[in-house]
């Protein structure tokens, strides 16, 4: 059924159902837990949670299945890496208002929402402050103050968490604000619904998007040809319908995408459904993640691979943050 004709509480009874037990996981996928421990500190500090449609398509019996691989909060991730922090990419720095990141020039980031629909193991933001960035309405319109008074800021960026996993009346209340910023051309959404909930993508949803003034761009976050089925196919299909610009950014993770025929196959499945690779991210270097970490030489030789099997425009562009930095750091 198309995502427009759902039901729009759908994707909120999804939202509400999640895995969030290792041993439910464990036992759904047919796997013996003994064989890779669910860490008890690393549930404490960052929750399992997995939507159970994005559960049905990994592989059972498959320990090392690439979607598993992304949400299994193995035990490794307890053990100390040198370099590897809690906030890597400094992000308090660049916090001047409630909700609101400002690290790169045109642009500015709001965390429209402090949760999301699924725990990646390597989120860089997992042990970030939601709590002082989770603003009421007042606080909000600070930041909307903040970028009105910036001429130069020409994109807002909606982040998180994930923005989508607002409802409705919240999110189309911090679209219609921006909206009245006249120098703010575009309105970017990072999101990871409509891989793991696909539902999400409403036909209220989509009514949003065509009424905004500025143009929208949707990211959505897919690292895995694997995460794709019909109902996100659907999802992108009717997002395209409504003329979103789609872009997909990836992160380059040991074991689950750390191949040029895993990266290849992931473009071409995109651009089949009308998205164009953007970012492939080194990993962030955040405590617990260690074991996701790819060397720059292998990223390199990756990227090489791909360069010479995809056309220009299916090739991602490989890119580390580096904080203080103007911008991302382009290495490929």
């Amino acid at each position: 059924m198309p995502p427009a004709s759902q039901p729009a509480d759908l994707w909120q009874e999804s939202l509400s159902d999640l895995i969030t037990d290792p041993r439910e996981l464990a036992d759904f996928l047919q796997l013996d837990r003994r064989l890779d421990p669910a860490g008890e500190h690393a549930l404490a500090q960052f929750p399992l949670k997995v939507p159970r449609a994005f559960a049905e398509r990994m592989k059972k019996g498959n320990w090392r299945d690439p979607l598993l691989r992304q949400v299994w909060p193995s035990f490794v991730e307890e053990r100390e890496a040198p370099g590897f922090t809690a906030d890597p990419l400094r992000e308090h720095h660049y916090n001047p208002r409630p909700g609101l990141l400002h690290k790169y020039h045109g642009r500015v980031l709001l965390i429209a929402a402090p949760h999301c629909a699924i725990h990646c193991r390597y989120c860089f933001r997992r042990e970030f402050d939601y709590r002082e960035n989770s603003p009421a309405r007042a606080q909000w319109r600070e930041a909307f103050n903040y970028i009105g008074a910036d001429a130069s800021i020409e994109e807002v960026i909606l982040s998180g968490g994930d923005p989508l996993a607002l409802g409705d009346g919240q999110l189309r209340w911090l679209i219609e604000s921006i909206s009245e910023i006249p120098h703010v051309g575009a309105v970017r959404i990072h999101t990871r619904l409509p891989v793991v909930i696909p539902e999400r993508v409403s036909g209220g949803l989509l009514t949003m998007l065509r009424g905004c003034r500025q143009r929208v761009v949707v990211v959505i976050h897919c690292n895995h040809a694997q995460e794709f089925d019909a109902g996100v196919a659907a999802a992108l299909a009717a997002l395209h319908r409504a003329g979103v610009t789609l872009l997909n950014q990836s992160v380059l993770l040991k074991d689950v995408n750390d191949d040029a025929a895993a990266l290849s196959a992931l473009s071409k499945r995109l651009f089949a459904e009308n998205v164009l690779p953007y970012y492939l991210h080194l990993p962030d270097r955040v405590a617990g993640t260690q074991h996701f970490s790819v060397t720059l030489e292998a990223a390199e030789k990756i990227m090489r691979e791909l360069q010479a099997s995809l056309p220009g425009y299916l090739v991602p562009r490989l890119v580390r943050e580096d904080p203080g930095e103007p911008a991302k750091t382009r290495i490929v």
